[in-house]
């Protein structure tokens, strides 16, 4: 199916007109709260209305955690004042339970009885990040899809600056940690991480893998959500042509628990930046990254070989006993290998081409 993006209006509008009545088809309708349930329903969804006549919420939040159990009762409750005066009671929050061994969810059913707008998704084993990203994803509703995490670090105070921000103009705005309560073995790591990662991906944001961060909805169908690639959610949508932005928010310190997050983290993310570099600035042209690798490496195996020749016919050495002729006669072969690799890849990449996979912006006629 044609991916379809960008249609929306990005004319900004204030915090205070998110919450407003949207025309549908000429005629205005106002949002009530049902008095039992909690959620939001239009006049229709309480006459005799179907699902695709319903009203989606404008603002939804994915919430992915880990054995979080003393931290989300508090989130709760700093969530839903920010929420209603943002949208006028018009939002969701869907947390994503990867797997805890805790007490997580028994928190989260007792938060969604109060709230029917708070709900909850839960793995029957931890998954990862990405993988309670994605689900999150498929689930949303709103115009709007805020992500956060769950231990109290990020304030869903930032939340109206964020989408002040997405409303000037961008598609995608990620936070960035810029005071980071964190010990040193997080912060120089990641500061590694977030430097080679800026210089690989061209996209100019300081940290990539801040949990706080808003998307226009039509942004979420591009992405590739898998493996680690959640920190690289900005660099994607950046490389579809999407407008990304970052803001700097307040970094609270941790209240409850530790890190999930271990040093393995950085090998796995690097990782992934090779396999999302490969599988998507190359994709549609393999030849030019496995072609440039092998040219190099049969040149430099050339030149070799082509020194010690020139040796040998001055009789200044033999190549009996030169194990330096045989490097130069393997990187010949491996990089006319990789060459071979890349034009295998060229012609894959050319009976399988689809303008279908083409991100397009808006038509006319």
């Amino acid at each position: 199916m044609e991916k379809i993006t960008g249609q929306k209006s990005t004319q900004p509008v204030s915090t205070e007109q998110v919450g407003r009545d949207r025309g549908r088809g000429g005629e205005k309708r106002r949002n009530h709260r049902d008095r039992e349930g909690g959620e939001l329903r239009t006049k229709q969804q309480r006459g005799n209305a179907t699902p695709t006549e319903q009203r989606s919420p404008l603002i939804s939040v994915v919430i992915p955690l880990y054995n979080e159990e003393e931290s989300l009762d508090e989130l709760g409750e700093r969530l839903a004042p920010v929420l209603q005066k943002m949208s006028g009671g018009s939002y969701e929050v869907i947390f994503v339970d990867d797997g805890s061994t805790d007490s997580s969810y028994e928190v989260l059913r007792r938060l969604n009885r109060k709230d029917r707008r708070f709900k909850a998704i839960r793995f029957r084993t931890n998954y990862g990040k990405s993988a309670a990203l994605a689900v999150g994803f498929e689930k949303v509703r709103g115009d709007y899809v805020f992500t956060m995490d769950a231990d109290l670090q990020d304030d869903p105070n930032e939340l109206p600056q964020l989408l002040a921000e997405l409303q000037k103009g961008y598609d995608l705005v990620s936070g960035w940690k810029k005071t980071r309560h964190d010990p040193w073995h997080k912060t120089v790591p990641s500061k590694l991480f977030n430097s080679v990662v800026r210089k690989v991906t061209r996209l100019k944001i300081h940290d990539f893998n801040c949990g706080l961060k808003i998307y226009r909805r039509e942004v979420l169908s591009t992405l590739s959500v898998y493996g680690e690639m959640h920190r690289y959610l900005p660099a994607q949508a950046h490389w579809q042509g999407f407008r990304v932005t970052e803001l700097a928010v307040t970094h609270h310190p941790r209240k409850h628990g530790v890190s999930k997050f271990g040093m393995s983290r950085l090998l796995k993310g690097f990782l992934d930046l090779l396999t999302l570099v490969l599988t998507t600035r190359y994709a549609k042209r393999p030849l030019h990254i496995f072609g440039t690798v092998g040219v190099g490496v049969a040149s430099v195996g050339f030149l070799i070989d082509l020194w010690l020749t020139v040796e040998w016919f001055l009789g200044r050495t033999s190549l009996t006993n030169r194990p330096l002729a045989l490097l130069g006669v393997l990187l010949i072969i491996v990089g006319v290998q990789l060459i071979s690799i890349g034009l295998i890849g060229e012609m894959v990449a050319k009976n399988s081409l689809d303008n279908k996979d083409y991100s397009i912006r808006e038509r006319l006629g």
